[in-house]
């Protein structure tokens, strides 16, 4: 994925929608500051104005950087590598893994598959699915038929299993010896 340009009307957009969100910030902290009204905010001098328009571009660029980050977590766990993500970002993957080292989850990738639980006298299919989730379907020891509900919603095997583990065990045979 390359570097998305925007045009000059975007960019004229762009300009004009982060000024109108900034002003009430700036004016706010300028408030703050000087003790003196939001709306005599430009009645100050044009340093303390600057400054107040400064200070709230500060804060403007931690949120964004804050929203950043929150996208990139989103991406990895949808699935999205560090290449990608430093390709949306315009830098190598070992930088976008240095400026979002959480955002992709460091256990080996996983296959779709499945996989089998005996317990109880019963037995489960662990399935992961394509999208990553985890969900089961089994069998009782006493006949009983169960499911993770749809969607496969657990993020890990282990979670599924317990899930499956409780099922078997309230599906023993009546009378069984079985633990």
């Amino acid at each position: 994925m390359t570097v998305p340009e925007i045009s000059p009307e975007e960019q004229a957009e762009l300009d004009k929608a982060l000024y109108d969100a900034l002003n009430p910030l700036a004016s706010a902290i300028r408030s703050r500051e000087s003790g003196v009204s939001a709306d005599r905010m430009w009645d100050a001098s044009p340093v303390d104005v600057a400054l107040s328009v400064l200070a709230a571009w500060r804060v403007m660029d931690g949120e964004v950087k804050r929203l950043t980050e929150r996208a990139a977590v989103t991406a990895g766990s949808y699935g999205a590598s560090y290449e990608q993500l430093g390709a949306v970002w315009g830098i190598t993957r070992q930088g976008a893994r240095k400026k979002w080292p959480d955002a992709v989850s460091r256990t080996a990738p996983t296959t779709v598959g499945t996989s089998t639980l005996a317990l109880f006298g019963g037995a489960a299919e662990l399935v992961r699915s394509p999208s990553g989730g985890w969900g089961w379907t089994g069998r009782g020891a006493d006949g009983t038929a169960g499911a993770a509900p749809d969607g496969a919603p657990y993020a890990t095997a282990e979670e599924a299993a317990a899930h499956a583990g409780a099922f078997l065990k309230e599906h023993v045979l009546v009378g069984s010896d079985q633990p």
